[in-house]
């Protein structure tokens, strides 16, 4: 996987696990390995600004994806994954931060950019939380996912709740 991690955001993150639980997803999901992602991390007001200019609301989020070639995982366990540009999985670890602090389970910044980062880059794949149905299949896709990472690199305990919307 050809995954591109540039922190502009100002605060000290953990990029190698980004990268890490970037490739883990993309591996379980089987997406081709030679498909592209690139991760940023950016600070509030840049946020702010995509945040206005491609959803029309106010204030900073903690995540937003931009698809580029909409890859979708193989449907069927023989069928040959297609490979490209995914997009990009725009990150904020001040939200991250905030949002760790008020969760249920008060976890770090890190941890919460962990869990975002496999949020962002299921929105690059085609899920979505619109609908009950649909935030059911993504946010326990996510949570499986983020468990076999944290699992897979002997990090304590199940993965944070997601905090995202």
């Amino acid at each position: 996987m050809a995954i591109e991690v540039n922190n502009e955001s100002g605060l000290d993150i953990d990029e190698q696990a980004l990268l890490d639980i970037a490739r883990y997803t993309l591996a379980r999901m089987r997406i081709h390995p030679l498909s592209e992602l690139s991760v940023i991390a950016v600070d509030a007001e840049a946020m702010e600004q995509l945040h206005i200019q491609w959803m029309e609301l106010p204030g900073p989020t903690d995540v937003m994806s931009f698809p580029m070639d909409e890859l979708r995982p193989p449907a069927k366990d023989d069928e040959e994954p297609a490979q490209g540009l995914l997009g990009d999985v725009v990150l904020c670890p001040e939200v991250a931060a905030a949002q760790g602090a008020e969760a249920p389970t008060r976890h770090s910044m890190d941890t919460e950019l962990q869990l975002l980062t496999v949020h962002g880059v299921l929105h690059l794949l085609g899920y979505d939380h619109e609908e009950p149905g649909e935030k059911a299949e993504m946010f326990g896709l996510q949570k499986a996912i983020v468990d076999g990472w944290r699992d897979e690199h002997g990090l304590p305990g199940p993965s944070p709740a997601p905090t995202t919307t």
